[in-house]
């Protein structure tokens, strides 16, 4: 169940998305994904919330190909927390082709809080937890 609301963002894919094989290349949706949780976490005040000390890093990302998406069509994209646990995140994404409200991908990233001084892992502080669960409208 998640614990923070959804974040959307409607992507209107360019050129530079498509590969060979004429649709979004499976690499583009990766940095999609990475680019939203940090747009998201950045418009909610995580950045502040978390100090000067501290970091998110990427433990494991997961992605799951539905359907194609081309050039030039709208699609909403998606993000929101599932679950905080002690120095982890796990936090879900959506792209949705906005024309037929068809899904196209879904994906999770694992995200490790991390103190930069000593590179290692670090409690969630509670300050960064409220900022997820604080009741904010969808963008």
């Amino acid at each position: 169940m998640p614990i923070s609301p959804t974040y959307t963002k409607i992507i209107i894919i360019p050129a530079s998305a498509i590969d060979e094989n004429g649709h979004v290349n499976n690499v583009v949706y990766v940095q999609w994904m990475q680019d939203l949780a940090l747009e998201h976490y950045s418009n909610i005040g995580g950045i502040e919330a978390q100090g000067p000390n501290s970091t998110w890093v990427i433990r494991k990302h997961s992605i799951e190909y539905f359907l194609p998406a081309f050039e030039g069509e709208e699609i909403e994209a998606r993000t929101w927390v599932e679950e905080l646990r002690k120095v982890r995140s796990l936090r879900m994404y959506e792209f949705v082709r906005k024309s037929d409200g068809k899904v196209l991908v879904k994906g999770e990233t694992d995200w490790v809080f991390m103190d930069t001084q000593t590179g290692r892992p670090k409690a969630i502080p509670v300050e960064v937890e409220k900022i997820f669960e604080a009741p904010r409208s969808e963008n």
